[in-house]
């Protein structure tokens, strides 16, 4: 058995990849759009992983969009995506600069959790050793839910 991939349905393709590529740091590694099911499939992998991604399809964040309006709910009910960067810090303040709400800040130098645009729950995780607690990180409180 080896893992494959993760969907996650969107509603809006473009902000999507504009929040999982541009700012979060994930690759497009491959797309498939299929005009007879109406949807569009896009794989994206973390830049460490996107040399396995292309070569064995796997691991992989599969954004799935589906061109006819539909609304998803519950994307607390899918747990969470996690994925470890080199500096906790410097991936919090681009995606912050960038509108994106810190729902769990790295008071610990650790982990944070923030929630893409629909509403899924993505964990980030030093790589290595946590990092020195810092401001603005060590004293932001909690916002919403992850």
């Amino acid at each position: 058995m080896r893992y494959l991939h993760t969907m996650v349905r969107v509603k809006d393709l473009e902000q999507a990849l504009h929040f999982y590529g541009t700012l979060f740091g994930l690759v497009e590694v491959r797309r498939i759009d299929n005009e007879k099911g109406r949807f569009t499939l896009v794989f994206l992998a973390a830049p460490e992983d996107e040399a396995a991604a292309r070569e064995n399809k796997a691991p992989c964040l599969e954004l799935t969009y589906n061109w006819d309006t539909e609304d998803y709910t519950g994307g607390r009910n899918f747990g969470h995506l996690a994925y470890e960067v080199d500096d906790i810090y410097a991936t919090c303040r681009r995606l912050m600069d960038n509108g994106v709400t810190i729902n769990r800040p790295p008071r610990d130098g650790h982990m944070a959790f923030v929630r893409s645009p629909d509403g899924i729950s993505i964990e980030i995780l030093q790589k290595g050793e946590s990092l020195a607690p810092a401001e603005p990180w060590a004293s932001m409180g909690n916002t919403g839910s992850w």
